[in-house]
This record gives structure tokens, C-alpha cells and sequence, in this order.
């Protein structure tokens, strides 16, 4: 019996815990939002208090909507990060499908060299990717952003895939094969078994892709390819002084990562617990 009350209370210390560091992490990004929709003398005066009828006010928003193209900020983050993913998955899971299921001389150095490719920064190679770049007459393009990302997270993305791949009973791609079933076709069923893992590939990945600023800084910093996290920063350097359009402009480039994290929480969750549990 007092097994099981130090079990409980030990549970109860652990969610207390975690509910205090997420209440601590997000109390910053829950000031920023609140304060964007109030004026300017109220974000000084009483910054923990929310808008009322007297304080709200959309001063910041329309101050994005006359001055800057959000929405192509938007747009362009939203394409470089689904696109980037998408190359992600299906390369990365092909990858990973030949090093679980195939025996061949140059598995094992093929697992090493995307090993490696994790531990290596992109960023090192930051001059090489730009000469490259604009010797493909890549430069502000998305086109530049989304090969970049798709290179950046295929090692990860393997090493995870091919990791689940390998777990899977062998029977089923034998019984698979007999029935004459392509390599190909074996392929596409395999997926539907790795799905918690792709998941945790897509929520891994897809938060360095959004809130990087290097490379479309350097890649595509022109004016109708710039990223939302670029488009902000550029933003906040000219409005510095206007706090509204500021907190309205860190407002918009929060959300979203948060809102896809929120997706995708189930299936990266998922994906670590049944590699756990493997």
C-alpha cells in the first residue's frame, strides 16, 4: 500500500513538474500574443492584463497588412517547408528501405557516411552551397531553400527509418515476394508500418526548416522569396520602434510552428515510444 501512494505521488510530482516548465516556456509567447492586440500605452502600463473593450486594438495587424507582404512571407515558408518535407520522406524512407532489407559491401559505410552527415553542421559549408548555388542559377529561388533543407534532413531522417525498417517481421515482404509482388510495391507497403517513425521524421524536421534564417538570408533574400522568419526580422529592423507592429509581427511568425508542432505532438510522441519500446 505505501508502494503504490509513493507511486502515485511520484506520478502527481512528475506532471506537476512538466506542467510548471510548459507553463514557464510558453508564458513569453503567450505576453507577446496577448500584448499585439493592445495599444501602446497599455503593453507599458499593464502588460500581464488582458485587452479589454478600452486596450484592444488591431493598430499592429493593419500596420503588416499596408507595410509588408505577410501573406506572400507566408506562402513562400509554407511551400520551402512542405516541399522540403515531402523530399524528406520519400528519399530518405527509399534510403532507408535498401540499407534495412538489402545485404551489400557498402551498407555499413553508406550508414556511417549519413552518420556522419548528423554531426556535420550544414553551415560549414555555407560558401561552397553558394557558389553552387549560383552556378545552378538557384539564387532567390525557393527552389535553393528547399534542395538545402531536403540535404540537411535526409541523415537524420534515415538513420530513424532505417532503424523501424529494420524491426519489421521479414515475413510479410517474403510472403510479399512470393506473391510477385515488385521491390517497389513492397516498398509502398512498408510505409503504413513505419508511420509513428515518419512522423517523428516529419516533427523533427519540420521546425529547423520553418525558423531558419540563414540560409534564405543568404540564399533568397530577395523581396518575393523571403521566408516569414526572414520577412519578420527584416520587419522588426525598420518598425523597431513600433511595438505594436513588432509584437503583431513576432505573433505571426510564432504561430504557426506552434501549430504544427501541436499536428504532429501525436505522431512524434508515438514514434519515440514505439522506438523505446523496440
Amino acid at each position: 500500500m505505501a508502494k503504490s501512494y509513493s507511486q502515485i505521488w511520484r506520478v502527481i510530482a512528475t506532471h506537476a513538474t512538466l506542467l510548471a516548465y510548459s507553463a514557464f516556456a510558453l508564458f513569453p509567447v503567450l505576453l507577446i500574443i496577448l500584448n499585439s492586440f493592445k495599444d501602446r500605452l497599455t503593453i507599458f502600463s499593464s502588460p500581464f492584463a488582458l485587452p479589454d473593450a478600452e486596450t484592444f486594438t488591431l493598430d499592429g495587424y493593419q500596420t503588416l497588412s499596408s507595410t509588408a507582404h505577410f501573406e506572400l512571407f507566408f506562402l513562400n515558408s509554407f511551400l520551402v517547408t512542405a516541399s522540403s518535407l515531402a523530399l524528406i520522406v520519400v528519399v530518405s524512407s527509399m534510403a532507408a528501405f535498401a540499407l534495412a532489407e538489402y545485404k551489400f559491401s557498402l551498407n555499413f559505410l553508406t550508414g556511417l557516411y549519413l552518420a556522419i552527415g548528423i554531426m556535420v553542421p550544414i553551415r560549414l559549408g555555407t560558401v561552397g552551397i553558394l557558389r553552387m548555388m549560383v552556378s545552378l542559377h538557384l539564387v532567390n529561388t525557393l527552389w535553393s531553400l528547399i534542395l538545402i533543407y531536403t540535404a540537411q534532413g535526409i541523415p537524420l531522417a534515415v538513420f530513424v527509418l532505417t532503424a523501424f525498417m529494420r524491426q519489421l517481421p521479414r515475413d510479410l515482404k517474403d510472403a510479399a515476394r512470393i506473391d510477385g509482388a515488385s521491390e517497389y510495391r513492397i516498398y509502398w507497403l512498408t510505409l503504413p508500418l513505419v508511420r509513428p517513425a515518419i512522423g517523428s521524421v516529419l516533427a523533427i524536421s519540420m521546425l529547423p526548416i520553418w525558423n531558419d534564417l540563414w540560409f534564405p538570408l543568404i540564399l533568397a533574400p530577395g523581396e518575393s522569396t523571403k521566408t516569414l522568419v526572414l520577412g519578420a526580422q527584416a520587419f522588426l529592423g525598420e518598425f523597431v520602434n513600433d511595438y505594436n507592429a513588432v509584437l503583431a509581427a513576432l505573433t505571426l511568425a510564432i504561430l504557426p510552428p506552434v501549430l504544427l508542432y501541436f499536428v504532429f505532438s501525436r505522431q512524434l510522441i508515438r514514434g519515440i515510444t514505439a522506438g523505446a519500446v523496440k
